[in-house]
This record gives C-alpha cells, structure tokens and sequence, in this order.
C-alpha cells in the first residue's frame, strides 16, 4: 500500500493523531508522508486517516 496527501490538505492534523508514524504535518501546516511503503500493521490506522479527513486530501494507491 502506498499514500499520498493532495492539495487539499490544511493541515488539521487527524492524520498525523490517527497514524503518527505515517503522517506528520510540516512547518508549513500541511501533512506529509513519512514511509514511502505502509507495513501491513499500519495499513487499517492508514485508511482510519483516510476515511476521517475533512477535506479528503489522503489518497490510498
């Protein structure tokens, strides 16, 4: 599984709070991906994220 965050992001965090080890927002107040690959045992905190962002700005490939 691989993530990605588009432009839609503003950086409200629940990402980051759902899957901290994958997610991670930046300096400039949007989320970053921090594994470039998502391990098995993060995949179902990756889709929580997904599923719990406002702005729908995760994307699962």
């Amino acid at each position: 599984m691989k993530v990605t965050v588009n432009d839609n992001c503003q950086g409200c965090g629940i990402c980051e709070a759902t899957a901290p080890g994958v997610f991670a927002v930046s300096d400039d107040g949007v989320a970053q991906v921090l594994l470039e690959d998502i391990p098995a045992e993060l995949e179902a905190a990756v889709k929580e994220a997904m599923e719990e962002c406002p702005t729908e700005a995760i994307e699962v490939v």
